[in-house]
């Protein structure tokens, strides 16, 4: 049996006269819930529990205030129940009876957002179907807010049923918003070909002609999904249509194969792709790095590397990282330390944040202190957000003087005004016990630092603990 709530609706005092004439435009009602045993406790009705028993009490109760409903009521009630969507419904449904009151296309549109998501995904359905029984339908801007939704979520089923609705209605999505969907299906968790094909369809039954980059995106689903027979028919469709294949195309079957790890192929289609004219470009070999490295091949990958280079193509970041990665996985944390060190000094190339942040994390897993404080500096000619914590931990925990000394050298090149890293060394060090060890580094600091007000309370505020923890102890 469900625990009995009594609703109270706390509302800013009003005139019966204001309500009668309607000269007033209501606020959203506080409406609040009360458990019969703490009369004092309340809370706001959109934030009770799923299944809480509480729905038609509340609703009736409301119905009894008198209050004249609007659109704009009903939107930003819609929008407060945004976070329980069949609550939303329920509400939508009852105040469309109410009298005085008719549901239009706005107060539609603003609840099929609300249910567009993947526990109330029937309820949005039956909500279009009935609107399209009263003669309304989806706004362009709905249209779009939804499909994001449904992408985000990965429904591509409602995704691209969404479409063929809004394809037979007045407001027709663009070409642009096709590919979007096709490249969408293509990179979801489970590649759909039968949806990429609907979408196609549908495209072309309105009477347009397939792009390029429709053409792209149909066979991007097929090689994700790892149908290489039905996207090389494609890809004759596509020559037939007056569409030669291009580095896109090439790539994406390159993809696929690396996907499916059949990384042999993958490199005959590279070869195919220069014969044909066609030069890879960055993405190509990258794409093809990371499948060599996937099937863990890093000796063919570094090769590759080597090619791509000798071609004039500069490695990318997602090369360099899923090659780090491989060294590291195979737990060879010195080369992943000089294959880096030598891209970005003799290469120019410019790794992602957190390549060097897992670098420097392993480095100090095997006391490699020196090559980590060396990345660091590496990360801040990058102009990468400084990755102090970890070195500082390690500097406290197991290192020596000179480390500490390295270490706030290598920060005072990059920003020597700051004292924030003296502060998380001499706190982490006094953490660990060392507190005569840290007032030994703070003496052969600059006299700028030793001479902060900060950095004389901290010291002060320190040694005042330990001799309050002496003394305790003594007695």
């Amino acid at each position: 049996m469900g625990i009995h709530y009594s609703a109270t609706c706390v509302v800013t005092p009003i005139s019966n006269e204001k309500v009668q004439n309607n000269s007033f435009q209501p606020p959203i009602p506080q409406l609040v819930i009360r458990h019969p045993s703490h009369s004092n406790s309340v809370a706001p009705i959109h934030s009770q529990p799923p299944g809480s028993e509480w729905g038609d009490e509340v609703m009736n109760e409301l119905a009894g205030l008198k209050i004249k409903y609007s659109d704009s009521f009903v939107i930003r009630v819609l929008k407060e129940l945004r976070g329980c969507p069949l609550k939303a419904y329920k509400f939508f449904h009852w105040v469309g009876k109410q009298s005085g009151y008719q549901q239009n296309s706005v107060t539609y549109n603003a609840v099929a957002r609300v249910l567009a998501r993947p526990g109330s995904v029937d309820e949005f359905w039956s909500v279009l179907e009935e609107m399209k029984s009263v003669n309304h339908g989806l706004d362009i801007d709905t249209y779009m807010n939804i499909k994001k939704q449904f992408v985000k979520n990965q429904m591509m089923e409602d995704a691209v049923k969404l479409y063929e609705v809004m394809m037979n209605g007045p407001y027709e999505p663009s070409a642009r918003d096709c590919c979007v969907i096709l490249n969408a299906t293509a990179t979801s968790d489970s590649p759909n070909s039968e949806l990429a094909f609907r979408v196609a369809e549908k495209y072309e039954s309105a009477g347009h002609t397939l792009t390029k980059e429709i053409y792209d995106g149909i066979h991007r689903c097929l090689t994700s999904a790892g149908k290489f027979d039905e996207a090389e028919n494609i890809v004759k469709t596509m020559r037939n249509a007056g569409y030669e294949p291009d580095n896109t195309t090439y790539s994406q079957m390159i993809f696929g194969l690396c996907k499916m790890k059949r990384v042999e192929e993958a490199c005959k289609v590279l070869e195919e792709m220069e014969s044909s004219g066609c030069i890879p470009d960055n993405k190509t070999w990258s794409i093809l790095i990371q499948g060599h490295c996937a099937a863990n091949e890093v000796e063919k990958a570094l090769l590759c590397l080597v090619t791509m280079a000798e071609k004039g193509c500069d490695a990318d970041a997602d090369a360099i990282g899923v090659l780090v990665d491989s060294f590291l996985s195979q737990e060879k944390i010195d080369n992943a330390y000089k294959f880096l060190v030598e891209m970005v000094r003799n290469h120019s190339t410019f790794p992602r944040q957190r390549t060097y942040e897992r670098l420097i994390e392993n480095l100090l897993g095997i006391r490699k202190i020196e090559d980590a404080i060396d990345l660091l500096c590496l990360m801040r000619k990058h102009n990468y957000s400084p990755f102090i914590k970890p070195i500082v931990q390690y500097v406290s925990k197991y290192g020596t003087m000179e480390d500490a000394e390295k270490f706030l050298k290598a920060w005072r090149k990059k920003s020597p005004q700051s004292h924030s890293a003296y502060l998380h060394v001499f706190e982490s060090f006094v953490g660990e016990g060392r507190l005569t060890e840290a007032k030994d580094l703070l003496s052969k600091c600059p006299s700028r630092i030793r001479k902060r007000k900060q950095v004389s309370e901290f010291f002060a505020s320190a040694e005042n603990q330990i001799a309050a923890a002496a003394t305790a102890s003594a007695n």
